[in-house]
Parts: C-alpha cells; sequence; structure tokens
C-alpha cells in the first residue's frame, strides 16, 4: 500500500512511518518543520512537499495525518475521493479550544469543570483577584506544557506570582491562558479509535508523567513517560462516564482517528480535563509495541469508516522518553544544541528487543566506517523512547529500565519512576472508585 504522513512540528508519528515502512509498504513522510526535517533521514524516504505527492498515494492509498491544524485541508480531501486517517475541523477544535470541549462534554452528559479562557495576562490575573481559588494554568492547542501549572495554595497567591512572572517575560508569547479550576483525585486517561460512525478495537487506559523529576517534582513536560493497558470490557467504567457518551458527537462530526480524554477521578466520578483527537505521544510509541495487527491495514480500515478486528498483546506497557538539554525548554539555543551527537546501543541488545523496544523521533542515521550510526538531527532534545510489556506493573518496570541499561546518549537523562505511583498508591485509590 502506498502510504503520504503528513507530520506536524512535534513528529508524533515518524516513527510509526518507519514501522510502516517495514512492514513492507511504500511510505512518503512529510514533515512540518524547517528545523527538524533532519530527522528519519535514511531511515523513511521524505518529501517536501506532500501536495505534489497526492497523484502518487491515489485513491487507493493512505493519507495520515498525525497531529491537529489539518483539518479543513482533510476535509477537502476526503470530498476528493482520498482515504484519510486524521480529524477535521471541529474535532481540532475540542483540543484548540478548552472551553469549547467543555461545553461539548456538557451537551453530551459528561461531568465538566469549570473553566475559563482569557486573552492576555493582565485580564487573568485580575479575574483571579476577584474569584480566588485554586486555579490550574493551562494553554490551548499544543503550546508548551512547561508553562502550565497546577496550584499550591486556594487564596491563588502562587498562581498570581507566576502570572506576573510571565507577564513580565513573555510579553506577547503568550496568546491564551486558560484558567481551570483544580480537582483533587487520580488523572488518568481513557482513549479509543473511531471510524467515524464507531469504536474499533479495545479502549486504552493510561495513566501520564508530565513532570520532569522522579516524585512528580518539577515543572510540566509534553510527557515523560506513561502507564497503559488496553481493555475490550465495554462496561468499563471510566470509559462509560466520559469518552462513550462522547460518541454520538464523533458519528456527527464524522471523526476518524485516535481520540483521548484526560480526566481527574475521585469518589465522585470523573471529570474530562482536555480531550486529545489525534495520535498521543508518547502513547504512539507504546501501541507500536501492544498491536499486533497490521498497522496500514488498521488505520485504512478505519480512514474508510469500516470495523477491523485488532489483534493486541494484553498486559500492561511503559513508554519512557530519553531526552536530552535543551529539553524541556524548546529554545533553539545553539550553546546547548544536541544535533550531530552519536546514540550507542549496547552490543548486549538483541535486534529483536531493539525492533520491539526502541522507537524514534528526533533521530536519523548515517554511515560510519560502513557501519549504520544512530545520531541525535535537531536540537529539541526528544530523542529516544524506550516500551516494554509485563502481566503486572512491577515486571513491565523491570523489563523497561533493564532496557534503557543498554543505551547511551551523552547528557541523556529520564525519569525513571514511571509506574511506581501506581504500585504504592494510585491502583488502590482507582479500585476503591470502581475505576480499576
Amino acid at each position: 500500500m502506498r502510504i503520504l504522513f503528513i507530520s506536524s512540528s512535534d513528529i508524533i508519528a515518524g516513527n510509526l512511518a518507519y514501522v510502516m515502512k517495514n512492514e513492507g509498504h511504500d511510505v512518503k513522510l512529510f514533515i512540518d518543520n524547517n528545523d527538524r526535517k533532519e530527522n528519519f533521514e535514511n531511515m523513511v524516504p521524505k518529501t517536501n512537499d506532500w501536495r505534489k505527492e497526492l497523484e502518487w498515494v491515489g485513491k487507493k492509498g493512505l493519507i495520515v495525518f498525525d497531529d491537529i491544524g489539518y483539518g479543513k485541508i482533510q476535509e477537502k480531501l476526503r470530498i476528493q475521493g482520498y482515504s484519510v486517517f486524521g480529524g477535521n475541523r471541529l474535532s481540532d477544535k475540542l483540543e484548540i479550544d478548552r472551553q469549547y470541549a467543555q461545553k461539548i462534554f456538557a451537551e453530551c452528559g459528561i461531568k465538566t469543570v469549570p473553566i475559563k479562557n482569557f486573552k492576555n495576562i493582565s485580564n487573568t490575573i485580575e479575574f483571579i483577584k476577584k474569584n480566588k481559588d485554586a486555579w490550574v494554568i493551562k494553554q490551548n492547542g499544543i503550546a508548551s506544557k512547561s508553562l502550565n501549572y497546577v496550584a499550591h495554595f486556594s487564596d491563588s497567591r502562587d498562581v498570581i506570582s507566576l502570572l506576573e512572572n510571565y507577564q513580565t517575560n513573555l510579553k506577547g508569547e503568550i496568546r491564551t491562558i486558560t484558567l481551570q479550576q483544580k480537582i483533587e483525585g487520580v488523572e488518568i486517561g481513557v482513549a479509543r479509535y473511531f471510524n467515524g460512525l464507531d469504536w474499533v478495537g479495545p479502549m486504552e487506559i493510561n495513566i501520564e508523567h508530565k513532570k520532569f523529576f522522579p516524585g512528580d517534582m518539577g515543572p510540566a513536560t509534553s510527557e515523560m513517560g506513561t502507564l497503559a493497558w488496553y481493555d475490550n470490557n465495554e462496561n468499563n467504567k471510566l470509559f462509560q462516564e466520559t469518552l462513550n457518551k462522547l460518541k454520538s458527537h464523533l458519528q456527527k462530526i464524522n471523526f476518524k482517528g485516535d481520540i483521548d480524554i484526560n480526566c481527574i477521578v475521585n469518589k465522585n466520578g470523573a471529570y474530562p480535563l482536555e480531550a486529545t483527537p489525534r495520535f498521543g505521544s508518547p502513547m504512539i510509541y507504546l501501541q507500536e509495541e501492544i498491536h499486533k495487527s497490521s498497522w496500514a491495514k488498521f488505520l485504512k480500515s478505519i480512514a474508510d469508516g469500516k470495523n477491523f478486528n485488532l489483534r493486541w498483546n494484553k498486559g500492561y506497557g511503559i513508554v519512557i522518553l530519553l531526552t536530552v538539554p535543551p529539553f524541556p525548554y524548546t529554545k533553539k539555543l545553539k550553546e546547548m544544541s544536541p544535533k550531530g551527537i552519536n546514540i550507542y546501543f549496547d552490543s548486549k541488545l538483541k535486534q529483536s528487543e531493539f525492533k520491539k523496544h526502541i522507537h524514534f523521533e528526533g533521530v536519523a542515521l548515517k554511515e560510519i566506517n560502513a557501519k549504520k550510526q544512530y545520531y541525535i538531527s535537531d536540537y529539541q532534545g526528544y530523542i529516544v523512547y524506550v516500551t516494554a510489556m509485563g502481566k503486572t506493573v512491577k515486571s513491565a518496570r523491570k523489563k523497561i529500565n533493564d532496557l534503557i541499561k543498554h543505551i547511551y546518549i551523552p547528557k541523556m537523562f529520564y525519569r525513571h519512576d514511571i509506574g511506581s505511583g501506581f504500585i504504592e498508591e494510585t491502583q488502590y485509590k482507582l479500585k476503591q472508585w470502581g475505576y480499576l
């Protein structure tokens, strides 16, 4: 099959293109970011103009969009008869505008969290001073997560101080501030693929680890690692309280892709925080290990509005990001750029393990002395994702940390505690509330 990938600046599905090429398909990858176009060099055939490849991919091939922001284009391509996996304008809006998403949640009978958008920091501070509470600072869409913050004090003193700092240092760089009322509980997500008419495959339950340091300390990042598992029980409580109630809306807007709702759950129920109507990162890398079926057939079925009997591995899965400075900050700093640094894999890492557990983002391939050498090919610091699965979270944790010992990247760091909080505390709360 001919498959054309249109990948955003985040290159969420770059490695999936690599996987599908290795499945034997004819693949071309377009990267919509000039600073990251070197990624996957000598790994996946690439194009600098995806529109010129429409005749090549044809109506029998598959076009995959891996991110939001292309909704109008996707709708136009579908009208022209192309097979397109991904969202549309209204599904994009669910992620781009959190306040709109909460409105749709309420219309579908899902619990909502008080939320308000502001166009500038001054108005945000003024509102908080009049409405003191434990607020959560967020930004719409795929803006830098490092600016997000969850309040500690109920009188808003820490939130106001942080916003005043942003006002001084980030003039003109923040277009929208979203305030969300803080809800106490456990953060957990539920996701599933949808083909425009119905759900395809099992649901995915995931627990993200966004904080920079072990123990959930430090600034928020896009994601340091995720614990997840698949569940085919249609009566799953989290699914029924949230994502499944969105089914009629997804049918109405003809959504064809992967959608996740991230929630806070407690004894009173599940409260959606945000919708992610696209491939999740780093969850897509863990899905590459969980799925046993052909990715090309799976995504083509969804794009064409057909059902698909997905074969998948049971158990708990973990994905961990291996990164280098300047991560988690994505400013282009010449003195800290990791571009060009080689990535080393221990000879003890078996080829079968490499193929199954190692996934790439900011990486390309070159030849040194007739040998293949992977190297860092951009400046952002998102390098390698490692995945592993086990019958228990404990066994998955041991497997993934053993795998990482065979990888060396100068200045590399990662969180070694992904899943430990679930073992020690979270699972008991989720069982008590009926979510596990």
